[in-house]
């Protein structure tokens, strides 16, 4: 199985998209649209048998966020409403996604502050946010507040 096929196949054991419909819906028009948001959005690592880590952020607005955490909004509807062309304040930690054998070297963390910084030098970025599905997720977004110093906003499941 290449690479490329097991980076999916983990996407949907561990996110199970296609059974939740209010998950954002990643396919190459998001992902265009997410590049018009900001070139950082998307982040990955790969070797000479394709990519063996993906991490996606959202920029957006504080009252995006604040509807996405208290949970009045879905993560569908905060990718649609967020407008192109704004200013945005937050950065939603959307996905990190790392094939076993590489996890536990910092690719999911480096790829997903180079995506951060990046943001914050276009960006008054003043919050990071997250809807963790593992323990791993939740420990990679504490990880990335304190290593930019920025609060860190959790939606709980």
């Amino acid at each position: 199985m290449t690479n490329l096929a097991r980076m999916l196949q983990l996407a949907e054991e561990v996110f199970a998209v296609h059974a939740d419909p209010t998950q954002l819906q990643v396919d190459e028009t998001v992902l265009a649209r997410l590049q018009r948001l900001h070139p950082a959005t998307r982040g990955e690592a790969v070797d000479a048998d394709g990519p063996v880590a993906w991490v996606l952020v959202i920029p957006t607005t504080t009252p995006l966020m604040d509807a996405f955490v208290a949970g009045t909004l879905t993560e569908q509807e905060l990718y649609e409403r967020t407008p192109e062309g704004a200013v945005y304040e937050a950065v939603y930690l959307c996905s990190a996604m790392v094939l076993r054998e590489h996890r536990r070297q910092g690719l999911a963390m480096r790829l997903t502050r180079e995506a951060i910084d990046s943001i914050r030098k276009d960006h008054p970025i003043r919050a990071l946010f997250c809807w963790p599905f593992t323990p791993e997720g939740a420990m990679l977004a504490n990880a990335l507040a304190a290593s930019t110093g920025l609060p860190l906003r959790t939606r709980e499941h």
